[in-house]
């Protein structure tokens, strides 16, 4: 005979599980989900829809029905297609927008920085949302958000016209359906004095006096990218991609042709002239605070290594290593500009060499012995290291900071082409200044050049 004996050790016996799913919330996606047997003694999640959704509810209640009608059967699991939220069609668009923004050397675009700041109030107000309920409503209240911000008309109307790309490509990518974009299509843009937006502030051209009292608090690279577009009306982004390989030296008026600009993408070719004002600035930039040695125009820069080699050895005795470095290269292609030793593919105007000639005029003045610990403080993998090319809103911020610390008022960098558009139509006409600006069109020219109300009043004055 064969006993069964329980016994009672003390220990607790596993909790049962609940044969009643529980109505729960995955928070990280906002969907209602519920955990069902699998008819293998384990189980499964199933997502309902949105959390707290009518459907999910519905759906929830017919699970229950089942259960409570065959509880050793598993409910029928109805499969639903997905509903993007709104996060992932921003986020699927912003990977395919850092392949498209792009200028043809491959980098990213202002574009790119222009769709964070637009979306980012659709992101903070219907994120969790489902791209397939954003409607006019929705994107108005979006706009409003923008408005509240204190964004200006113009920039609230261009934010919510990117807003409308990203559904017409989510549209194209099946993401949504196509009644999503046609209906946010029907939300006109605000209009003047209809609106509690303020409009936007018309750029004046700067007053010389306070480009004059930022300068000394320049840096020697920005400086002169600011008296070169005072000298010639280009953009802020021509003069951070200024390239003398790019630069017609030939006459005696310099023609500076960027490969990549602004209108590049339509088609356009962009000439830039650099008269004496100009080119003095460039000189004086390149020759610095040491003067190169003279007389080695004749070396022939490609060919005769033993002369160029003996060259380098000439400027690293006036103390111009750049120059140097650049002749020991002997792969490299390099030109001279005057006196100096340039490379035609690099920018003129870097961070990187700024900083590097900064470090060295701080360890030329030293008097001191450097210590062991400080002998090198470089980190070896910095994780921001100044770049090879200036970008616009460098420039942009290091005229703020020379602003504030001149104690002047603060002006843009892009507010220099207006003054040389209207110092420009002031002796040569609109059509002169539309010429210099490189426009297509003279209504984009007088946007640019003041009108000169002295000529006004001189013919008020012959003929009124």
């Amino acid at each position: 005979m064969v006993y069964i004996v329980h016994h009672n050790s003390g220990c607790s016996m596993p909790r049962p599980r609940k044969s009643v799913p529980v109505y729960s919330h995955h928070k990280a996606s906002n969907l209602t989900y519920v955990r069902l047997p699998d008819g293998e003694g384990g189980r499964r999640v199933v997502y309902l829809g949105r959390w707290d959704s009518p459907e999910s509810h519905t759906e929830y209640r017919r699970i229950l029905a089942e259960l409570q009608a065959n509880p050793d059967r598993p409910p029928t699991v109805i499969q639903r297609v997905h509903v993007p939220v709104v996060d992932e069609v921003l986020a699927a668009f912003m990977r395919f927008a850092l392949t498209h923004y792009r200028t043809p050397d491959g980098k990213p675009t202002g574009e790119i920085t222009n769709f964070k700041q637009s979306l980012a109030p659709l992101r903070a107000l219907y994120g969790s949302s489902p791209a397939a309920e954003f409607g006019p409503r929705a994107l108005a209240a979006v706009r409003q958000r923008m408005v509240d911000d204190g964004l200006c008309r113009s920039v609230v109307n261009h934010s919510v016209d990117r807003i409308k790309r990203v559904f017409k490509w989510a549209t194209a990518e099946e993401m949504v359906p196509v009644a999503v974009y046609q209906s946010l299509r029907t939300l006109s843009g605000l209009r003047r004095g209809r609106t509690e937006a303020h409009e936007p502030k018309p750029i004046k051209p700067v007053d010389p006096a306070h480009v004059a009292a930022t300068q000394p608090f320049l840096t020697r690279h920005v400086r002169a990218m600011v008296e070169l577009m005072q000298h010639t009306g280009m953009r802020p982004g021509e003069a951070c991609k200024f390239r003398i390989g790019e630069v017609d030296r030939s006459g005696d008026v310099w023609t500076f042709r960027p490969r990549y600009h602004k209108t590049a993408h339509h088609g356009r070719n962009r000439t830039i002239h650099l008269g004496p004002n100009a080119r003095a600035v460039l000189q004086t930039f390149l020759i610095g605070d040491k003067p190169p040695p003279t007389g080695w125009d004749g070396v022939d820069l490609v060919g005769d290594h033993t002369g160029r080699l003996v060259m380098a050895d000439a400027f690293q005795e006036a103390g111009r290593d750049r120059d140097a470095g650049l002749l020991r290269e002997l792969d490299r292609r390099v030109v001279l500009v005057g006196v100096c030793v340039v490379d035609p593919m690099a920018p003129v105007f870097s961070p990187a060499r700024e900083r590097e000639e900064r470090y060295r005029a701080k360890r030329e003045k030293r008097k001191g012995k450097v210590q062991p610990s400080q002998v090198s403080r470089k980190k070896k993998n910095p994780k921001r290291a100044p770049g090879e090319e200036y970008r616009t809103h460098a420039i942009t911020h290091a005229v703020r900071q020379a602003a504030i610390q001149a104690e002047t008022s603060h002006w843009h960098p892009n507010q220099l082409r207006h003054l040389w558009a209207t110092a420009v139509r002031r002796q040569f006409g609109l059509e002169g200044a539309g010429a210099s600006l490189g426009h297509a069109k003279m209504s984009f020219t007088e946007i640019y050049a003041e009108r000169d109300d002295a000529l006004a009043a001189r013919i008020a004055a012959a003929m009124g």
